[in-house]
């Protein structure tokens, strides 16, 4: 099982929610790896916590799809399917291709600023070889765009993804090359939204999308 330590409370925040986030964050990074088996005692011992918020957690996990629980077999985290990825970001495609056309029109020069600010310290983790801090700055840098879209139901909508969107980058950001990949698209990205080119941005966009679920594709189907 994956190095989860004991959790410190949080003075604003209940402990079944500390659990939970606790154990998201550990699917989506990768930490707890597809497939493998949760129980319910060994987590609440590591964690220092009783058995009830860990149970009431892998249920609220279970209801995100990132957790299965099967009769007779257990929980296990959930796998992650070429045909699951496909949906996911067919539809992540065309909500970024509409989000980015739109920031590109409706971006005021603060958001233009943050982009740049963003993409610099992109940069700087990948000079240190820092992948997790550049997966950190790519959500930035995309949370951003939706934020300069200006469009609250685009936002909810792509929000109900977050997660398993982040499961993705992390498989696909792990090697370093392709990091680099992410790096030139942002660039193109940027320029295109500083230019105001909300067609070209948006097509951009959309080809970010596509190359990444291609790239996790064929590594899956390699294994």
């Amino acid at each position: 099982m994956a190095k989860i330590s004991k959790i410190k409370a949080d003075e604003y925040m209940p402990l079944r929610d500390v659990i939970f986030n606790t154990l998201r964050d550990a699917i989506v990074s990768g930490e707890l790896k597809p497939g493998e088996r949760l129980m319910e005692v060994a987590l609440a011992e590591r964690m220092g916590v009783s058995r009830t918020p860990v149970r009431e957690a892998v249920r609220r996990l279970e209801m995100e799809g990132l957790v299965i629980m099967t009769p007779r077999k257990g929980t296990h985290v959930a796998e992650l399917s070429v045909k699951d990825i496909m949906d996911v970001l067919e539809v992540r495609a065309a909500l970024d291709k509409l989000a980015t056309s739109l920031a590109a029109k409706r971006a005021r020069p603060e958001n233009i600023r943050q982009l740049e600010n963003i993409h610099k310290q992109y940069i700087t983790c990948l000079q240190k070889e820092n992948i997790p801090g550049a997966i950190r700055k790519d959500v930035e840098f995309h949370e951003v765009i939706y934020n300069a879209a200006g469009n609250n139901k685009l936002t909810n909508v792509a929000g109900n993804l977050r997660e398993q969107i982040y499961r993705f980058r992390v498989l696909y950001m792990k090697d370093f090359t392709n990091a680099e990949e992410v790096l030139k698209e942002h660039q193109a990205i940027l320029q295109a939204m500083q230019e105001g080119n909300a067609e070209l941005a948006g097509k951009l966009a959309e080809e970010h999308i596509v190359h990444q679920q291609e790239t996790i594709i064929q590594r899956m189907e390699k294994k």
